[in-house]
């Protein structure tokens, strides 16, 4: 093996079955992984996102401009050009998803899953858009079925029926820029297709480019795109399915694709995406945390930072910090955490001098600040994630739990201060060299 920066080249080809998951498994959050797969000898990358300071660097910001950026970009798109050709037509056939290199990932699981494929349809009527993050249970070397949460995809298939339709034309994209992805997860309001918000992160550098055998839309410089059909009417079972929790996810009857043409670079890397680990964690949670941000700002305007932490699935659990100005605050500020991530089950807020990415100072603020008899908020009977497998999965109901481990305002600060040791200068320096 051969280890570079933060990338690891693993010289052996692996499996597509479980061999390769066992891979992205074991450089989980740290480097990427780069592998050949031994049934085609196609690369397969993944983790390149699986940490935060390299997701935020692949996009050019830092954590204190993360939220203004992704908000700028959300709220004011930037149309993408559309282009005869790209690199990602270099090879136009008709293909068959046995020739991919999709991944099987956990023993259980009912068949390859393409986990980092991400759709853009166009709407029924012709004006409206949607680009986001789709689970594809492989059935056969023509067919897939789809995972569609009622959101933005789910309202468009709506309205296709009501028009009398049982298909429409979608393009299932893998091999993207970072901000691409991100985009793909954004709560971007209806209607508005991601591309463009992606556009934007980008500074007006993403290219698009249409389909050869569908109505549908692709970035030119995708690695792979699979040309498909959405059947409406055509169901399958699809999962179970490891998702974000690490546990199963239940069995549901879902829409079916039919692979109608694939489109690649003739050297495509394949992005493989790990079920429940850090990268797709990140890319889940992280596009949730702007709108936690602009909540709370609403109520207490110096906000240190937003953690959709990843021991909390990217999805289950926030951490959020803030100056506090009243004693009432941190309740609100936990209401407004829930009403701004309607699946999130346990927040938790601290004060400014915790960092809410430092789980270790978190668990301290909670140890040390927190009294369950004042500070604990219990909300029975509310809406949680269907990902949650403690609550009902099916109805989707649960109970939220918020703690506030801010310092009260009416007890001596000095009894909740870390205590800090002075260094000086030249103390630093010698010591930097033992680091």
């Amino acid at each position: 093996m051969e280890i570079e920066s933060e990338t690891i080249v693993i010289n052996e080809p692996l499996s597509r079955n479980y061999e390769i998951a066992a891979a992205l498994r074991q450089f989980d959050g740290g480097k990427a992984v780069i592998v050949k797969e031994k049934e085609t000898g196609i690369t397969v990358v993944g983790g390149v996102n699986g940490n935060r300071p390299r997701l935020l660097r692949s996009i050019g910001v830092t954590t204190e401009t993360l939220y203004p950026t992704l908000i700028e970009a959300t709220k004011n798109p930037l149309k993408c050009d559309i282009v005869e050709t790209g690199p990602v037509k270099e090879v136009i056939i008709r293909g068959s998803l046995a020739k991919i290199p999709v991944l099987t990932h956990f023993e259980g699981d009912p068949g390859p899953y393409i986990t980092s494929g991400i759709i853009h349809t166009k709407g029924p009527d012709g004006k409206s858009e949607n680009v986001s993050f789709h689970r594809l249970l492989v059935l056969d070397n023509k067919h897939m079925v789809i995972r569609i949460v009622p959101r933005h995809l789910y309202k468009l298939t709506k309205q296709a029926e009501v028009m009398g339709k049982t298909t429409l034309d979608v393009a299932v994209t893998i091999g993207h820029h970072p901000a691409t992805l991100l985009a793909a997860a954004l709560p971007a309001s209806f209607g508005t297709s991601e591309f463009d918000v992606a556009n934007r992160l980008l500074g007006g550098t993403l290219q698009l480019t249409q389909c050869e055998h569908v109505d549908a839309l692709a970035p030119a410089d995708a690695e792979l795109v699979l040309e498909c059909k959405l059947h409406l009417d055509k169901l399958a079972t699809e999962g179970p399915f490891v998702d974000l929790s690490g546990t199963f996810d239940v069995q549901r009857q879902q829409p079916t694709l039919e692979l109608v043409g694939v489109m690649h670079r003739k050297n495509y890397m394949y992005h493989g995406l790990l079920p429940s680990g850090s990268e797709h964690r990140l890319l889940m949670g992280m596009p949730r945390e702007p709108r936690i941000w602009e909540y709370v700002r609403n109520i207490a305007p110096n906000v240190r930072g937003v953690n959709m932490s990843t021991g909390g699935m990217g999805w289950l659990h926030c951490v959020v910090s803030f100056e506090k100005f009243r004693e009432g605050d941190p309740k609100n500020v936990l209401m407004a955490i829930f009403a701004a991530h309607p699946s999130l089950k346990h927040a938790v807020v601290v004060d400014n001098d915790i960092d809410p990415y430092d789980m270790e100072q978190v668990e301290w603020a909670i140890a040390t600040r927190f009294n369950g008899a004042e500070d604990l908020l219990i909300i029975p009977g509310v809406r949680v994630s269907s990902l949650d497998p403690a609550g009902d999965q099916e109805k989707e109901l649960g109970t939220k739990v918020g703690v506030d481990a801010t310092k009260p305002m009416f007890k001596d600060p000095m009894g909740f201060k870390r205590a800090v040791i002075p260094v000086s200068d030249s103390a630093k320096e010698i010591l930097s060299k033992y680091n």
